[in-house]
Order: C-alpha cells, then structure tokens, then sequence
C-alpha cells in the first residue's frame, strides 16, 4: 500500500468535476420551507474536496468550468481565497449555469435540493483537458458527477488517459447522484469504465453495489477492483470503512459524534485523506484523519465551511485517543 503514498508525497493534486453555490437555511434547524436566510458556501462534490486539500496545506488546483454571472464569480473567488489554483477554470457564457444547492442542517427528515440544469461544468471539454500539464500532478481527483454528460464525460475520461500516461495518479470519488444521470443503466457502465482506469476508488457501499448490479454484490466488487492491483476504499457509514488493496485489508471505525446532518462527510473524507498522504502520512492513520475530517463535519452547519483545520482535527483526534 506504500506505493499510492510514495507517489503523492509532496506533490500537488488536481480536482476535476462541478463547483458552485451551497446556501445554508439558517439557523440550523431550519427547514429550506422556513427559512428565512440563508448562509453561503462553496458547494459541489469536486469543490468541496478541493477545499478540504487545501485547508489541510496541499497544493490544488481545480478543473472545472463555471458559469458567466454573480454565481460563477462567487464560485471563482471562493476557490481563490482557499487558496485553489483556478487557472484550468474557463468561465462559459449563454445559458450554462454553476450547480445551485439549498441543503438543510438537519437529520431527521433532511432535504438537500440541488439544481443541475444547463449545469456549466458540463460544459468542460477536450481543450480543457489538454491545456492540463498532468505531470504537475502527483494525482488528479475526479468526483463521478462529472461523468453523468457530455462533453464533461469525453473530457474526463480523456483526463484519465492523460493523467496516467504523465504519471499522475487517477482517483476516483464515485459520487452517484441518480439525478445527474439520464438513466441508471448508463451510470452503471460509465463509473465502471472510469473506474478500471482509476487508481484509487473511493465508494460508499450503496455505489459499489450500484456498478455491482446488486448491493450485496457490491463488497466482492470493491475486492476485484483492489485485486487487480487498485487502492479502494469501501465505505460504510457508521460501520466504518474498509481500506482494500491486493489481499491487505484494514477495518477503520467510525469516531461517535451527535450528528447535525448526513451531508459533506464523504468529500471530507477524500480531501482529508489526501492531504494527509501528501505529507507523507501512513495509510491507516491517513484513512483515520480522513475518517475524523468526516465526523467533526457533520456535526456542524454546512460542507466546505464546516471542514476543520488541521489544529481543530489534531485536538478532536487527541480528545478520542
């Protein structure tokens, strides 16, 4: 399992898929239907994991398009003041427009409403792709909604070919978000294309056993995909995680938190992970710190701005030692 670590020690990391607008009803408790105000954040799968490298100090970058108005330009700012490289962003015109999502800090009964039509990362093509310098990258992440259209898909995948062939570590988020795709059927066969060309996977047990066919096909094909040679993560809720690569196995518990609301846990825990092996990190601690990234999140209002520092998760992680 050294070898995913050796190859992202100190290098940057690449993210590629949607960013945008998260609004917040406040306070938390709120209901989307009762709110009165909202609290603002930078959204998207991509841009959540982007944020979550760089509050832990990696060097990122983010791939991506956004759209031409107020949305795209908060998006673009957001990025910058984290301190993401947003030189492979292009900004569209016409009709495209940043993802939108109105979710609610609640779990009992919590609603999340996301707006993807005419969504402008979609509109991420091949030129987008090959103005990339891969070998730059210790390893580019892809969060799966970028795959759900075209031309985004083509350029995606293009991205997997590029990235592999410069050296760069492909990661795969599988992120399956049914409203994102024209059909199930689809999805299926494209994650799973993306998926031979990845890495890493990283997957919640309803995803691998949606590439699966069944869900409880979903565990022995998180095992091939590591069998061939693969790091993948198989993640489980609040039954933990399991870590898979080659025949190693390694079972990473859950930390017990009050939890607020069920949303940010998962890009929390990729960008954390990350981050964490950047610097050189063991891979069973790296997947803990990921894990602790994903507990403190949802136990607070919000996704990338209830992503904690590194001090915040060095005394939770202390606290439960």
């Amino acid at each position: 399992m050294a070898k995913v670590s050796e190859r992202l020690r100190g290098r940057a990391i690449l993210v590629m898929g949607r960013a945008g607008l998260d609004l917040y009803p406040a306070p938390a408790g709120t209901k989307i239907e009762d709110a009165t105000s909202f609290t603002a954040g930078l959204g998207g799968s991509a841009g959540n994991i982007a944020a979550a490298l760089a509050i832990a100090g990696t060097e990122t970058a983010m791939l991506s398009c956004v759209s031409d108005d107020a949305v795209g330009r908060y998006t673009l700012k957001e990025l910058a003041r984290r301190g993401i490289d947003t030189s492979y962003v292009r900004t569209v015109g016409g009709e495209a427009r940043n993802t939108l999502a109105l979710s609610e800090s609640v779990f009992e009964g919590h609603e999340t409403v996301v707006y993807r039509n005419g969504a402008a990362d979609f509109e991420m093509g091949i030129d987008d792709v090959r103005a990339v310098d891969f070998s730059a990258y210790g390893g580019m992440v892809t969060a799966g909604t970028v795959l759900a259209a075209e031309p985004a898909r083509s350029a995606a995948l293009s991205g997997f070919d590029r990235a592999r062939a410069a050296g760069c570590l492909c990661i795969l988020d599988v992120d399956y978000r049914p409203y994102s795709w024209p059909s199930a059927e689809e999805a299926s066969r494209i994650l799973s294309q993306a998926a031979v060309k990845s890495d890493v996977i990283v997957g919640n047990d309803d995803e691998f056993g949606f590439m699966a066919g069944a869900y409880e096909k979903g565990f022995a094909k998180a095992r091939e995909l590591a069998a061939e040679g693969r790091l993948v993560i198989y993640k489980m809720g609040e039954r933990g995680a399991i870590t898979l690569q080659g025949d190693a196995q390694i079972e990473t518990p859950v930390f017990p938190v009050d939890t607020l609301k069920p949303v940010g846990a998962g890009d929390a825990f990729l960008g954390t992970m990350l981050a964490a092996l950047v610097k050189g990190t063991a891979l069973d601690d790296a997947v803990r710190r990921g894990a602790a990234a994903a507990a403190v999140v949802v136990t607070r209002p919000g996704c990338s701005i209830a992503l904690p520092t590194p001090e915040e998760l060095d005394a939770f992680i202390a606290q439960r030692s």
